[in-house]
Order: structure tokens, then sequence, then C-alpha cells
């Protein structure tokens, strides 16, 4: 069976270390991942997936100083655990244990708080837009 997960997304919050009875590292935090399609209104979407990280992975985003609005790259797989709350009803709880997390931009960016977006490129600058055409011969090809 597969079970693998990749995101790419920003933190909704800055990261918050915590600790089990038994001294384990763990922190959840949830991830804004952005849609790649927009909806009727012509707009980008997010879902906000719900991430845990354990031991090293958790020291690892606290002592990096994981902020909110840090654009992330997570690889882990899907969990889905359950409880009986107050009321005796059973809560499902579906979420991703990250095995990895990388930051995607620079501690710079990070730390001024600046999202670097992708630049499109113009027709302008296109090398191949503009040029005169190339005559070729039949003599000129290799084959």
């Amino acid at each position: 069976m597969i079970n693998n997960v990749v995101l790419v997304g920003r933190l909704t919050k800055d990261i918050e270390l915590k600790q089990t009875a038994s001294g384990q590292s763990n922190t959840s935090f949830t991830l804004a991942v952005t849609r790649n399609f927009k909806n009727q209104n012509g707009e980008y979407e997010s879902d906000f997936v719900q991430v845990v990280a354990w031991r090293q992975t958790a020291e690892f985003l606290s002592r990096f100083g994981a902020r909110k609005g840090n654009l992330l790259g997570v690889t882990g797989r899907i969990q889905t655990r359950n409880y009986e709350n107050q009321q005796g009803q059973r809560v499902y709880i579906t979420e991703v244990v990250a095995d990895n997390v990388t930051f995607l931009e620079s501690k710079a960016v990070r730390e001024n708080g600046q999202s670097q977006q992708p630049t499109q490129q113009s027709n302008n600058n296109d090398p191949f837009s503009g040029g005169s055409p190339v005559n070729i011969d039949d003599d000129d090809l290799p084959f």
C-alpha cells in the first residue's frame, strides 16, 4: 500500500513546541495550501490541512523559528484517529503526519515577512520572438 503526501503551503500561525508526558517533542499546525485552479468567481481557494510533526521534525520547526506565513514543503502520510467525546459520539480526525519539512524561502525573506512571488515572463523577453526566419536547405540537414 502507498500512503504518501506532498504539500506546499503557508503556516497559519507560529509553531508551538509541546512535550508528551513521556517527553516526546511534537507540534501540530495548519498549512494553507492554495489550489492550482480558480473557482467560478476567478479566485484561487485554499485548503487548510492539519499537520502533526514529532520528535526531530517538531524540534527543527521550533529551533529554526517557523512563523505564520512561512512557506513550507511537507512530506508525510495521512493518518486518521478517533476518540469518543463527552457526548458519547465517535469523533474522527484526519491529519498529515510530517516525516520531512523544508523551508521554501530564504531566512532573510522569512525574517522580513516578505513573500517571493513567482514572476511571469512577458513576450517582450522571449528570445524567440521578433527574429527573422531562418532558411534551411536540404543540404544543411545531417540526414
